[in-house]
């Protein structure tokens, strides 16, 4: 319950604004002198009337009082009376005073599907990880959620000590003493803390965060650094990344599969789309439904201005230097062959070698087959280690003075390896080859930055960053794009046509031919403003502690074999279990509700090299948790059960 407590006491020169001036606030004259009845009744009435107010959002919408600058003793006498722990308050903003924090409820992990609770994990000796899992839900004081409030901006230190100057509203805010007793629950992503959680473990291209953020042991509380933190992200009222916040905002991950929750572990096929993408995509529909660049009428006007800003937002989100360097395309598939058709066929010629990787995706194969086979070029292979990371060494060995294009994957589909992009790079050009990055699996885990890495091409697909299907991007470097012949001929991309000759346009308009897909070209552009508005590198620091935990949960079932343990890894654990096939596995966990992906992934030659032809593929994004992830190894654990009840 919130109680509102008004204080009226005079300012410096001892009146109220809009009061008469000669009367003598200070002395013995009661109210009726003023014409008003006392202040004193005024304050305890209106206590009384909003200790009881039935809703926040009443309190909220309720007339604001203008509030005077109280006095010493008033102060004092409503603290007194106002303690909450060691942390006293007289506002907060839009809403009124809290009285006291809510009780704490005792946090326990669910019991595992298949009928064995959590107090039945002592009796799985290998489950190692389940111990590690209760240590780390263990919260001595955490702070209350406020109702109504999804988001809350951290202060700075500065903010703190300057407190009632930074609250929206001037609401007087005192904080005397910040608790001393609090902790954090140590969840993958936390932005606070514990005290003897000290620096997270090395994950690549993290280490620049982790060298922004003070992870040194302190006996008081860490935030974040507040430059990583965007205004909007979904933070719990202890300052945690806010997983079940962001669960909110995907309307599928509410859905009942066989009767269980649906637990989505299959985000390398497909990510699920946010409510905004949902809503822009039926505003659009809605109120802009036209075809772009053609008219000069309002709904074209509009879809152009739509389809051109989320030109604009790729553009940032890769760090393009100009919007003619990004080309729309149905996805990375098309945007491969885009290139291999244009471009590689412009300059690959009879016995000019291509270099690709094992780790590569068939969409990043078959297109540069097709090439050498129709120019009588070569493909030549980089290999990989036992992890399935890339032998640079060997990488380096395969350039020759017929070597004139590199295509490879930012991140394996298959196993998670996230390949040293700038340095493969970097060795190509000083070959003086031209690379084209595959960045399908990395942009939703990793942030991309074209002008750093230097790849001429980088292409990637909507529907793998929480965008619709059907969607896709490639950029290309100016200089490329316009010496590039398009691949496709039709409407939207052509200057001036006869019947003699055909001029074009400037990329990025000569290689979209034909009328584009408007409506999910906007709702990419909605997903890169959801991703940005969290901050890739929250989301990043957010799965990579997830992997780390799902990595050493799926690592205690005895019989099961990880594929692809390299060290630089996005949320990818592809497996095999000893004596079942992956797509039995597979149906098994549709079963309880858990969707993963069971097969080669499209992906045949790099399982081979690990002599499997197809694997289990539980693969992670940021809206998934511990608890899904605790769900998915116990019913691995019950499969193997079910078969051979003598095992554990």
């Amino acid at each position: 319950m919130f109680k509102l407590v008004i204080i009226m006491t005079t300012n410096n020169n001892n009146s109220f604004p809009g009061l008469p001036n000669d009367i003598d606030w200070n002395g013995a004259l009661n109210a009726a002198e003023a014409g008003l009845p006392d202040p004193a009744i005024i304050a305890r009435l209106a206590n009384e009337f909003f200790t009881e107010s039935p809703s926040l959002e009443e309190v909220k919408d309720s007339t604001v009082v203008q509030k005077q600058e109280p006095s010493e003793a008033s102060i004092t006498e409503v603290l007194n009376r106002e303690v909450i722990s060691n942390v006293k308050i007289t506002g907060l903003p839009g809403i009124a005073t809290q009285t006291q924090f809510p009780p704490v409820p005792p946090v326990s992990i669910p019991g595992i599907p298949g009928g064995v609770s959590a107090s039945d994990f002592s009796t799985i000796p290998t489950f190692s990880f389940i111990e590690e899992a209760r240590s780390l839900f263990t919260t001595t004081l955490p702070l209350p959620a406020v109702p109504g409030i999804d988001t809350i901006k951290i202060p700075t230190e500065t903010e703190l000590k300057d407190f009632p100057g930074t609250i929206p509203g001037n609401l007087n805010v005192q904080i005397t003493e910040i608790p001393k007793e609090v902790s954090s629950p140590q969840v993958p992503g936390s932005l606070l803390r514990d005290v003897n959680a000290g620096r997270p473990a090395n994950f690549g291209f993290l280490d620049e965060a982790n060298s922004i953020i003070n992870w040194e042991q302190s006996p008081e509380i860490k935030l974040i650094s507040p430059e990583l933190i965007p205004d909007s992200i979904p933070l719990s009222s202890a300052g945690l990344f806010d997983v079940e916040a962001i669960r909110r905002d995907f309307p599928i991950l509410q859905e009942r599969v066989n009767g269980r929750p649906l637990i989505w572990l299959d985000n390398a096929a497909t990510t699920h789309k946010p409510q905004a993408v949902i809503d822009r995509l039926s505003y659009f529909y809605e109120h802009e439904n036209s075809n772009v660049h053609r008219a000069a009428h309002t709904l074209a006007a509009r879809a152009t201005d739509a389809y051109e800003a989320a030109r604009e937002k790729v553009r940032r989100f890769l760090n393009a230097s100009s919007t003619k360097e990004i080309i729309f395309v149905r996805g990375t598939t098309e945007a491969i062959n885009l290139v291999a058709q244009s471009w590689g066929r412009q300059n690959i010629n009879k016995d000019d070698e291509i270099i690709i990787t094992w780790l590569e995706h068939h969409a990043n194969i078959v297109p540069w087959q097709q090439l050498a086979s129709e120019k009588g070029a070569k493909l030549r292979i980089v290999p990989v280690n036992n992890q399935g990371e890339l032998l640079l060494d060997e990488y380096e060995k395969l350039f020759t003075r017929r070597t004139r294009f590199v295509s490879l994957a930012h991140v394996s589909n298959a196993l998670g390896t996230i390949t040293p992009v700038n340095e493969l790079v970097e060795i190509a050009h000083r070959h003086g080859v031209r690379v084209l990055v595959d960045g399908a699996q990395a942009v939703s885990h990793i942030p991309v930055d074209v002008q750093a890495n230097n790849a001429d091409f980088y292409v990637f697909s909507g529907h793998k960053i929480f965008g619709p299907t059907g969607i896709g991007v490639v950029y290309g470097k100016s200089e490329l794009l316009d010496n590039s012949q398009p691949w496709q001929g039709g409407g939207n991309m052509i200057a001036d046509v006869t019947f003699e000759r055909t001029i074009y346009q400037q990329a990025p308009a000569k290689f979209e031919a034909g009328t584009g897909n408007i409506a999910d070209a906007v709702g990419l552009g909605a997903a890169l403003d959801y991703v940005q508005r969290i901050g890739l590198i929250n989301l990043s620091r957010y799965e990579h502690d997830l992997l780390v935990y799902a990595t050493d949960a799926l690592q205690n079932i005895p019989g099961l074999h990880l594929i692809g343990t390299a060290k630089e890894k996005a949320s990818v654990l592809s497996f095999v279990l000893d004596g079942f096939r992956t797509e039995d596995v597979g149906s098994a966990l549709a079963q309880e509700g858990i969707a993963v992906r069971a097969g080669h992934h499209c992906a045949q030659p790099i399982l081979r090299r690990f002599g499997v032809e197809s694997t289990v593929r539980p693969s992670l994004a940021f809206y998934n948790t511990c608890q899904e992830v605790d769900a998915l190894a116990a019913a691995i654990w019950n499969l193997k059960n079910e078969r051979a009840p003598g095992l554990v």
